[in-house]
């Protein structure tokens, strides 16, 4: 009578480390992955448009800011031949866009340069003038700076002001600018071609300089000669 308690308890513990069903298990998270996959590409086919469309908004508010005046706008990429309207997913930096006021006269370029700032690399979009060859104005569309300081290249009043009418001339064959654009030191600023920089904010100051030089130089002597392509071409 005494052994009957002591054969339950050993039945308990055996049932109690009965072998897991691996199989079911893996069925079960498949099926989770599965359906957390789908739910993750439905999503984005969802959103997908929108995002494109803020992305085309974002951008367009962009260009007509950098160029003042303008009413309409199209879209060039640079071709190993000039430049070609209408390009299909141009990557950045491979295209520009040429704006033109109501009645079709062409207002200026939108240009988009890139380089290393210091926390990550900055986007801008800039505006460029090609009959009184200065920049209009320039735009921060993507950074990734630290707030404070290092976002001040886009939000500066200041800073924003070298760009308004920034010396951008180029020489007589069009094959580069007669005058470096360069960031100097806050408060001594003394060319029209030279970007007064952020007390505190160095680096952000010359990377925009440096990439927004590199950029003109680039895209000048391939743009100027096709202007009165570019000119024809409004819609």
């Amino acid at each position: 009578m005494a052994d009957a308690p002591v054969a339950s308890v050993q039945d308990e513990k055996a049932s109690a480390v009965a072998p897991v069903n691996t199989g079911r298990m893996v069925r079960a998270l498949t099926l989770i992955s599965a359906l957390s996959g789908l739910l993750i590409v439905g999503a984005f086919q969802v959103t997908a448009p929108y995002i494109e469309a803020n992305r085309t908004a974002r951008i367009d508010r962009a260009i007509f800011k950098v160029v003042p005046g303008g009413a309409t706008k199209r879209e060039f990429a640079f071709g190993e031949a000039g430049v070609n309207p209408d390009p299909a997913h141009a990557a950045f930096g491979a295209r520009f866009y040429a704006v033109y006021d109501e009645g079709g006269a062409l207002k200026g370029l939108a240009l988009e340069a890139s380089g290393q700032g210091y926390q990550d690399v900055v986007r801008i979009l800039y505006g460029y003038d090609p009959d009184r060859q200065i920049v209009t104005g320039m735009t921060v569309i993507e950074s990734k700076e630290t707030p404070g300081l290092g976002d001040k290249i886009g939000k500066d009043p200041a800073f924003l002001e070298n760009f308004l009418a920034l010396d951008a001339t180029v020489d007589p064959a069009n094959n580069t600018l007669v005058n470096a654009i360069t960031a100097v030191k806050h408060g001594t600023k003394s060319q029209p071609w030279e970007v007064d920089g952020i007390s505190g904010a160095t680096i952000g100051s010359k990377a925009v300089a440096v990439m927004m030089d590199r950029s003109l130089r680039d895209a000048l002597p391939r743009v100027r000669p096709e202007l009165d392509v570019i000119r024809k071409a409004a819609r």
